[in-house]
């Protein structure tokens, strides 16, 4: 148990519905079709019928034309407009109005029609920028790196994913084997999917996602009442054949947000990288929090089991939730 009580104290304090889903970025597409026109599309992340008030504040001196009624589909809801203007776009500031009161970034990508592209990122304590020209590499790296940094950190699935594995891995050198067969597979899968070589629907991936929590779950147990598994002895390959799956779920997320035509890439490489250094991030403190509670010699077995039943009630959660959401 020197790994677990640590695990209990953060699980508990956050309500299931809440932990379910990462928070997901707003998008923001400009498209210069003509030397005086522009057309927009405006997505928002949704939680069922709530929808956060935010919207794109233009130049005053753009016509903002609305082209059809908003488009609600599962997760988001999408806007699409014209703006009019004899002046040029760049140079001008853009604002995302009540973003500053939510916990939610805006990607923002345009096109010019010369084929220059900018890739812009606002947040709620930067939420106004001056639209530049055309945006370098070092743009899109930063950017699609924080993405990557702040999808596994919000995604709190794959993170408990990752602990379970933690838990349920004995010595520093498998747990390093472990993590790493689980990054290379969700790698492999991401790019694969992210570059339409491959497609899943998300619906039915976050799904098995859960039940893949789930599954850990009850081998935490089994290996706590001294049964030993494939997945107590070998978690490397566990790690590997799950990592395929969730690498779908951090495409699904990758395709929400969207690839910049010209820097993809780069955009996907840096997106995986930032994953990566999230979720480095979280392993290196949940070890520290083992390392801590490792002063105490040994838990009693009721107190060992309580972290994995937490786990696995969250996860039983996610997957009925995420089930009868794609079945109605």
């Amino acid at each position: 148990m020197k790994k677990k009580l640590f695990v209990l104290v953060i699980l508990l304090s956050i309500s299931f519905k809440g932990w379910s889903h990462e928070i997901r970025p707003a998008f923001l597409q400009i498209i210069q079709v003509n030397e005086t026109t522009y057309e927009v599309y405006w997505k928002i992340p949704s939680m069922g019928d709530a929808v956060p008030k935010i919207y794109p504040v233009f130049p005053p001196f753009f016509t903002v034309e609305e082209l059809n009624k908003p488009n609600q589909i599962p997760g988001s809801v999408i806007y699409s407009y014209k703006i009019y203007s004899d002046k040029d776009l760049q140079g001008n500031i853009l604002t995302i109005n009540g973003l500053n009161k939510t916990l939610i970034d805006a990607l923002v990508t345009i096109s010019y029609l010369n084929g220059e592209k900018v890739t812009l990122m606002l947040q709620p304590d930067k939420d106004s920028s001056i639209i530049p020209g055309e945006t370098s590499t070092y743009d899109v790296i930063k950017t699609y790196s924080k993405l990557g940094i702040e999808h596994i950190l919000l995604g709190i699935d794959h993170l408990l994913f990752v602990l379970a594995l933690i838990i349920i891995t004995k010595g520093k050198w498998k747990i390093i084997k472990t993590i790493t067969a689980f990054t290379i597979a969700h790698s492999i899968t991401l790019s694969l999917a992210a570059l339409g070589l491959v497609n899943f629907p998300v619906p039915p991936v976050e799904a098995v996602i859960a039940l893949s929590i789930m599954f850990l779950a009850i081998e935490i147990i089994k290996s706590i009442n001294g049964k030993e598994t494939l997945t107590s002895k070998k978690p490397w390959l566990i790690a590997f054949t799950f990592g395929l799956l969730h690498g779908f779920g951090f495409a699904g997320a990758l395709a929400n947000i969207g690839l910049p035509q010209q820097d993809i890439p780069f955009a996907l490489a840096f997106f995986n990288v930032g994953v990566e250094l999230g979720q480095i991030a979280f392993v290196m403190v949940v070890l520290v929090f083992i390392r801590i509670l490792s002063i105490k010699k040994e838990w009693p077995t009721h107190l060992k089991k309580i972290p994995a039943y937490v786990i696995g009630s969250m996860a039983t959660f996610w997957m009925i939730e995420r089930v009868f959401g794609f079945l109605n």
